[in-house]
């Protein structure tokens, strides 16, 4: 008999469960060619795995969705509307508590969406699974990678200043088509969030202080961008906007926030006003920027002196808040603050 393999079943099952809940083991039979006596074995694995329940008589077995649930499409990004794999494909599949539905709903047409509209790719490949205590999502798509798109289009030198850009938020290549927002409020939504893009990543934990961080990246061309949010989090699509506006309407998105142990290595220093300069890039575009020194060792004067001097006279209308300083570094704020 062959054993047919749970892990590429779990990928379609969900679906298959749904549509087929009185005939699965038939369909089971015609999808893969196994025989009956696998694939009723299958289902079997599959009932004791919490991928699928069942009820019914022997004889007339009904199967529906389990505890645990997967969906995973690959569609051609040419001419993709991103709101119709989401209504047809995946949503009727999934037993999400509203509030979290809705924020995976966001992820994934904002996530879908970039891939079509900037990747320059020729396909995309969304994976959502449901887990008894989780949401995951994975876009993955064949483009040039988000990091080289932001390099090119903005004259930045490297991955990790992209990435500082990105983390700003109100970053498009396109700003006749996009505000920016999509990924930046991905990002926020989610619990964990990583970004994989041509052999570099990034990584954010909502409950970590220090904000974006180098992550281990996934060994492939493209971008793959991972977002996972707890079933009982009590965090909201409305919050998360209100939280980046403040007027607290959710409306503009006038607050930002950057975290500087994106410019520099581990341990080394922030001590030029070029890199004072790649901090203040856009700034102008909000009234409040977060400035957060978690994981900076410590700072020059040159640095300071050109954030929180030269900028901050130039630009009064944008408040400066630093934030996580050491004590050194937080004299050294005041004093650029006073000169």
């Amino acid at each position: 008999m062959t054993r047919l393999a749970i892990d590429q079943l779990t990928l379609w099952i969900t679906a298959a469960a749904r549509e087929h809940s009185h005939d699965l083991a038939s369909h089971l039979e015609e999808r893969t060619g196994a025989s009956r006596r696998a694939s009723l074995a299958a289902l079997r694995r599959l009932v004791d795995a919490n991928w699928l329940s069942r009820s019914g008589s022997d004889r007339r077995p009904l199967y529906g969705p389990g505890l645990l649930r997967q969906v995973a499409r690959s569609y051609t990004l040419y001419g993709l509307q991103e709101d119709i794999p989401w209504q047809r494909d995946f949503a009727p599949n999934f037993d999400l508590p509203p509030h979290v539905a809705r924020m995976i709903q966001h992820g994934f047409t904002e996530l879908v969406n970039n891939a079509a509209d900037h990747s320059g790719g020729s396909s995309v490949t969304v994976s959502l699974r449901q887990t008894p205590s989780h949401a995951q999502l994975l876009v993955s798509d064949d483009g040039c990678g988000v990091f080289d798109k932001i390099c090119s289009a903005f004259d930045i030198a490297n991955a990790q200043h992209a990435m500082l850009e990105l983390s700003k938020g109100r970053l498009t290549s396109q700003p006749e088509m996009h505000t920016g927002r999509g990924l930046f409020f991905s990002s926020q939504l989610a619990d964990v969030f990583d970004i994989h893009a041509n052999g570099t990543a990034f990584q954010r934990r909502a409950w970590e202080s220090g904000g974006w961080q180098p992550g281990r990246p996934m060994p492939r061309q493209g971008s793959s961008i991972y977002m996972s949010i707890s079933l009982d989090t009590k965090r909201t699509l409305d919050q998360v906007l209100e939280a980046w506006s403040l007027d607290g309407s959710g409306i503009e998105f006038d607050h930002t926030t950057i975290a500087l142990r994106l410019l520099a290595g581990p341990g080394q220093p922030l001590d030029s006003r070029a890199q004072a300069r790649r901090v203040a890039a856009r700034l102008p575009m909000f009234r409040r920027a977060e400035i957060n020194f978690d994981g900076v060792v410590d700072v020059g004067h040159g640095f300071t002196d050109e954030l929180f001097r030269v900028f901050a006279k130039a630009h009064q209308e944008v408040e400066l808040m630093p934030t996580h300083m050491t004590p050194r570094i937080a004299a050294l704020v005041k004093s650029a603050q006073n000169g």
